[in-house]
């Protein structure tokens, strides 16, 4: 419901609190799940794992993926992490005008595939993947972090 501020919203979006961060075992299997939905359309990905704070524990650069994926990954993931939502919002506002966010955070990735992972209602790390459009980036990471509960 929002306030009486021109659509204001009455809570802050993407509240999540934070959680403890997943294990190193945890992020491995999650890129083990997204590596294998990568090979499966036989799209080439880099893809990191992150945890709260969005500091990188696990990655792995598949064969033949473009160099500058390596950073974009990361990127992704940290965005994700650190703002407790997927990348594609700021994609989407930067689509529709709101070139603002431009100016939020010069590590901020305004692209699809960064997803923050969510166990029991609180963010334990997240995931990026970089290679493809942001379509199938976004399509792998979702596959390893629609795998948390």
């Amino acid at each position: 419901m929002c306030g009486t501020a021109g659509g204001t919203p009455d809570k802050i979006p993407f509240d999540v609190p934070y959680g403890a961060t997943i294990s190193l075992d945890a992020a491995k299997r999650l890129l083990a799940i997204a590596e294998a939905e990568a090979k499966k359309h036989d799209w080439k990905m880099s893809i990191a794992g992150v945890d709260t704070h969005g500091e990188l524990l696990a990655f792995e650069r598949m064969d033949d993926v473009q160099y500058g994926s390596t950073t974009i990954s990361q990127n992704k993931a940290r965005t994700s992490a650190r703002c407790r939502r997927e990348t594609r919002v700021y994609y989407n506002q930067f689509e529709t005008g709101h070139a603002y966010v431009s100016t939020l955070d010069a590590g901020l990735v305004a692209s699809p595939g960064g997803f923050p992972l969510v166990e029991g209602g609180k963010l334990v790390g997240a995931i990026g993947c970089s290679g493809g459009t942001g379509d199938q980036d976004a399509a792998v990471c979702k596959a390893a972090a629609d795998t948390i509960k």
